[in-house]
């Protein structure tokens, strides 16, 4: 579905399926084929009072239960999503000519789910979370690097637990967004939202 590099994608007509997931899982398969980075997305929370914080969050997997994220839940995002389980993603992929919005609710995933992405980590990745309490506070990078050098040490070869407070997140999304680029920035956007009867769609002016 990509077009020629300046030109944009292939346009998005009206013969769309009814159902957004389907475009939603060609679009991420054909991200991920670009790079390893390509599912990094913008992930956008706010407070109770709504004082908005967006950051960058690796895209961890997607489909009509939800889009998958892991983080730390004593984080700032973590923080406030216990306060307001609500959030926005956003990808964006130049070299395909697209982006793909979504809104919904969060749920936390169950703990067995985040065991098993937690044990297909890396050991370094899994000693830096136990290691770090992400947000919070350090007087200096060497108390991290000696933390995490403590733990290996004490651990040897034996598994790395997971932190109680290190979890899988799911956005259930009520609004999908498909976005291509267009010629003279005429772009083409489709707007799905999640109803009592399933979805609706309709085109967006770019």
């Amino acid at each position: 579905m990509t077009g020629p590099s300046g030109g944009g994608a292939a346009p998005l007509g009206r013969d769309l399926d009814p159902d957004p997931f389907p475009l939603l899982a060609s679009w991420i398969d054909d991200a991920a084929k670009t790079g390893p980075l390509a599912l990094a997305t913008a992930l956008a929370t706010s407070t109770s009072d709504g004082q908005p914080s967006v950051r960058m969050v690796l895209l961890k997997g997607a489909g009509p239960e939800g889009l998958v994220f892991y983080s730390d839940s004593s984080s700032r995002k973590g923080s406030e999503l216990s306060a307001n389980p609500r959030a926005a993603l956003c990808l964006h992929w130049p070299a395909l000519g697209r982006q793909l919005r979504v809104e919904g609710t969060v749920l936390e995933l169950d703990p067995a789910a985040s065991d098993r992405y937690f044990a297909s980590r890396p050991r370094g990745s899994q000693l830096a979370a136990v290691v770090s309490h992400q947000s919070q506070t350090v007087a200096r990078r060497s108390v991290l690097e000696r933390g995490m050098e403590e733990l290996a040490a004490r651990l040897e070869a034996a598994p790395v637990p997971r932190p109680e407070r290190w979890l899988g997140y799911r956005v259930v999304p009520s609004v999908i967004e498909f976005w291509c680029q267009r010629d003279n920035r005429l772009h083409d956007r489709w707007q799905y939202r999640r109803g009592q009867n399933g979805w609706s769609r309709q085109r967006l002016q770019p």
